[in-house]
């Protein structure tokens, strides 16, 4: 009998292993995500510079407008200011975006572009936002500062 439950114990701490809640793989080849050539911010997300930009920098308070584009990690694109031709605009700090966008655009310069892998604590959580995000999601953008006003 105990061995039984031993065994039971094993089979659900593989379970919980894994249920895709490690960020750091499982990501579609189409998104060129490697988690290991990237920097891991102490808030706990993952960034990587692909343009570091020359203008003004975007900081806390000011309003800074932006392309972006995100996926899930199974390459599946959610929203996309590009597709729709229309930058975003959000203040930066002011809580207007999720976690993850307030602390992965911070520093960033006009012309900067860096991709963004968040967990789902610094994206949309256990809820998710579905129908399009669902629970738990760790969240894959490409984004380009336009302007920092």
């Amino acid at each position: 009998m105990r061995h039984r439950s031993l065994l039971a114990c094993l089979a659900l701490l593989a379970a919980c292993a894994g249920s895709g809640g490690d960020a750091a793989s499982g990501f579609s080849a189409e998104l060129a995500v490697d988690t290991t050539r990237m920097t891991k911010a102490p808030p706990g997300f993952w960034y990587a510079d692909e343009a570091a930009g020359a203008g003004a920098e975007a900081q806390a308070g000011r309003t800074v407008r932006v392309h972006y584009t995100g996926w899930l990690p199974t390459g599946k694109k959610f929203d996309s200011s590009r597709d729709r031709g229309e930058p975003f605009a959000f203040t930066l700090g002011a809580g207007q975006v999720i976690a993850g966008w307030d602390e992965g655009v911070r520093g960033m310069k006009v012309g900067g572009k860096r991709k963004l892998v968040l967990p789902p604590q610094m994206a949309y959580g256990d809820a998710g936002a579905p129908p399009d995000i669902p629970p738990g999601s760790t969240l894959v953008f490409d984004v380009e500062v336009l302007e920092v006003q």
